[in-house]
């Protein structure tokens, strides 16, 4: 009986929450085609590992966190490199470097490291409240909390064009 109502929080969740679950996915790669594969993939093990879910209230971070790792795994199957030799470097390697004055915070995201996009991702993107993210990456909020803040610093600093501080 739990189990069924379960169920039904979960696919209520699914649905009143897909077009969060797949820009949250497409923040990701970047793709249609593997964000709809993400999402797909994250309802898939939902799904089946309904029994995991230990509190029903939390079902929504819950499903979000499932999302975010179904992305994450994607990246560590379908990390590509290629290999150039000199010859092709120095076809691709511009003579002078443009610099523009307006940055784009899509490009500024994507260049900050991972644990700081998927912070700023689910908290300003997705709307997520500190807790709430903190459920979905499995962190203490305590460390959620510094990591938006020191996201929001490099955002700040890569932005305006400022010397950039190491932050570790």
């Amino acid at each position: 009986m739990l189990n069924r109502k379960t169920e039904k929080l979960l696919t209520r969740c699914i649905t009143e929450h897909k077009e969060n679950v797949y820009r949250l996915a497409f923040s990701y790669v970047k793709n249609k085609e593997d964000a709809l594969d993400i999402v797909q993939e994250s309802i898939y093990k939902a799904m089946t590992n309904i029994e995991l879910l230990k509190n029903p209230d939390a079902v929504k971070s819950w499903f979000y966190r499932i999302v975010v790792n179904t992305a994450l795994d994607f990246f560590r199957r379908n990390k590509k490199v290629h290999a150039m030799d000199h010859e092709m470097i120095e076809t691709y390697t511009p003579g002078a470097e443009d610099v523009y004055t307006d940055i784009d915070l899509k490009r500024t995201l994507d260049d900050l490291p991972e644990k700081y996009r998927s912070v700023i991702i689910l908290r300003y993107f997705e709307d997520l409240k500190i807790d709430e993210v903190a459920s979905v990456l499995g962190e203490n909020v305590n460390t959620i909390k510094t990591r938006l803040y020191q996201a929001l610093q490099l955002l700040r600093v890569k932005m305006n064009d400022e010397p950039v501080k190491e932050i570790k």
